[in-house]
């Protein structure tokens, strides 16, 4: 299974929404209402950019061993979670 490094950014006042970003995912990233949104929202945008790349015949990003980010707040390993089947002919 697949683990990518997310990085959360909490809202630094009231109102705003937690940033979340995938950081070994190019262009995997979303926001949220809260922390759990934000991670519902992250594993989506993962399983969708996931999908489009196999759907174009490109390889899934390489997770890194250690991500780092220092202006995180929080970072978390997320698996991605996608069906790869072969398609119909």
């Amino acid at each position: 299974m697949l683990k990518y490094h997310v990085a959360f950014y909490l809202p630094g006042s009231p109102g705003e929404m937690v940033i979340a970003e995938a950081l070994d995912f190019p262009g995997a990233v979303t926001q949220g209402f809260d922390l759990p949104d934000a991670r519902l929202m992250i594993a989506s945008a993962l399983e969708d950019l996931a999908q489009l790349l196999l759907e174009e015949g490109k390889p899934l990003p390489v997770p890194v061993n250690d991500a780092s980010c220092p202006d995180a707040d929080l970072i978390e390993l997320m698996p991605l979670s996608i069906y790869a089947g072969i398609a119909q002919r």
